[in-house]
């Protein structure tokens, strides 16, 4: 089963539809946000609670939990991007895969660790 980490630009394009994205994930795919992701999203979209588009979120996504381990190492990088670097190793802390994102910069480094980076699947 492959482990496949949304990074926040390819979660909202999905959630709110904005761009065409395949959602056609296999069964053998699990995906992974973090709760900054949603937070994000709700902020940029401006959207309230209840948001009717993730009332099966926990059947659709795991959440990677956004722990002070993870934001000690993004303070460190790898990139000059807190938000970025927090996907990152919220991606590495879930043993992903794959690191799906449109982010051009995040793209070049092709891969974190072992999570390859990749505009898709």
């Amino acid at each position: 089963m492959a482990r496949v980490y949304l990074d926040t630009n390819i979660f909202i394009d999905l959630v709110e539809k904005r761009k065409t994205i395949s959602t056609n994930f296999s069964p053998r795919e699990k995906l992974f946000v973090s709760p900054l992701s949603i937070h994000i999203l709700f902020y940029v979209a401006k959207r309230k609670v209840p948001y009717h588009v993730l009332s099966d979120i926990e059947e659709i996504f795991s959440l990677v939990p956004f722990e002070d381990s993870i934001c000690y190492k993004a303070l460190s990088g790898p990139t000059s991007d807190f938000e970025d670097n927090v996907q990152l190793h919220s991606a590495a802390e879930a043993d992903c895969d794959i690191f799906l994102t449109n982010d051009k910069k995040l793209l070049a480094m092709k891969f974190f660790g072992k999570v390859r980076i990749a505009s898709n699947l």
